[in-house]
This record gives structure tokens, sequence and C-alpha cells, in this order.
């Protein structure tokens, strides 16, 4: 489990990146088509992404772990989740709750193996 990046869902994915690459000079790291963004913060590794509001989803650390379905099998007597893992491009999502009520993400980045090819 290693902390990729901070969560923080906005109603508005161009101003938010306007405000963080403008304003704060924060540098782009990457991005998933026009609705997710992530940036560089200096002086960390970990970095701070934003996206659209999906339903009850509030800023909070993203984990990264090797399986999210398998991270909820083996904690999910223990933690409160707040829905099914769901897919996300490359992996899955999931979030839980800490004693506070906060948001615990967690995310997994699948790699699919390749087809296998049957030569003509």
């Amino acid at each position: 489990m290693r902390l990729a990046f901070t969560y923080n869902p906005v109603p508005d994915v161009e101003q938010a990146l306007s405000f963080y690459r403008d304003t704060l000079g924060w540098t782009e790291a990457w991005r998933q088509g026009d609705t997710t963004i992530a940036f560089t913060i200096p002086g960390t590794d970990v970095q701070f992404m934003v996206g659209p509001r999906v339903a009850g989803e509030q800023p909070g650390p993203a984990f990264l772990v090797d399986s999210v379905k398998a991270f909820r099998a083996e904690h999910g007597e223990r933690l409160t989740f707040t829905a099914e893992p769901r897919a996300i491009p490359g992996g899955h999502w999931a979030s839980f709750l800490d004693p506070g009520g906060h948001p615990v993400y967690l995310l997994d980045q699948m790699v699919e193996p390749a087809p296998v090819r049957v030569p003509a």
C-alpha cells in the first residue's frame, strides 16, 4: 500500500486546471481524457489529482494497492467500504471510511495481458 496521490473531486475540471497549473504553478503529470488531471507538487513524489464529482466522494488520500478486490476481501469485515469496487481505466477504484468518517481511496492498475494472436 503506497500513497499515490491526493484526490480532490471538483465541479469544474477546467477551472481546477487553471487554478493549480496557472495560479499555483504545478506541472501537469498526466490526464485521463478531459475529466481527470494529476499534477506534480514541488518537493514531493505524491501527486494531486482533480476529477469530476461522483456522488458522495470527498477529498482524500488515494493509495495504490496490488488488487482493490483482494484488499476489500481481506479487510472488508473490519473496514466500512462505501461501495463495491468500480472499474476505472486500467484498474479498479474503491473507498472506505476512516474512524472520523473521512474517505480513504484505493486503486489498482492491473495490466491486462496482451491478446494471443494465432497465425493464420
